[in-house]
């Protein structure tokens, strides 16, 4: 039991610093990023109570941090994706949905989960959604410019990007959800 305790104490003082650090570049604050680190130091204690010993303690701690840290996005307060009316016609559905860049690390790095995942989502739509998304919502494009490019009526083209936002906001909730946005 001595050695076991001067293990967890050899690698307490080994990777405290190290680990603090990865917690507070991904949360804000400095008391819950404190809570975690101890949370992880916690479940360090328990799993040597566990009769199966840690290979890599270093990797384990660090993929500790960041489930506790997922955890913590998670117990905030569920908030839906905002609705936005499609027939506003002008109403950009992802400077709504996305988090500032500018508003933390932790908004920074929601924003690239939320951006890669949205690329994947925009893959599973079909063409002429995918095509009235881009153009509308990222390359800016009006929907009466886009009638006038393709000969598309202007509420054919609305209800294809409501169709699309209708997908994406379903894709896209899991994860909105997982970092509490």
């Amino acid at each position: 039991m001595a050695t076991q305790d001067k293990h967890i104490s050899d690698t307490v003082l080994r990777e405290q610093a190290r680990l603090g650090n990865f917690i507070r570049q991904r949360v804000a604050d400095q008391s819950e990023a404190e809570d975690i680190l101890q949370d992880v130091f916690y479940e360090l204690v328990e799993a040597y109570r566990l009769p199966e010993p840690i290979e890599q303690v270093g990797a384990w701690l660090f993929r500790v941090a960041r489930n506790r840290i997922i955890d913590r996005f998670r117990k905030k307060r569920e908030q839906p994706l905002p609705e936005t009316e499609a027939d506003s016609g002008d109403e950009y559905w992802l400077e709504q949905v996305l988090p500032a860049s500018d508003a933390g690390p932790e908004a920074a790095y929601a924003r690239a989960v939320l951006l890669e995942e949205l690329h994947d989502a925009l893959d599973e739509l079909p063409l002429e959604q995918r095509e009235v998304f881009i153009a509308h919502e990222l390359e800016g494009l009006s929907f009466k410019e886009l009638a006038a490019l393709s000969g598309v009526g202007v509420n054919t083209l609305l209800a294809r990007k409501r169709y699309a936002v209708l997908h994406l906001r379903t894709h896209l909730q899991a994860i909105y959800n997982e970092f509490n946005l």
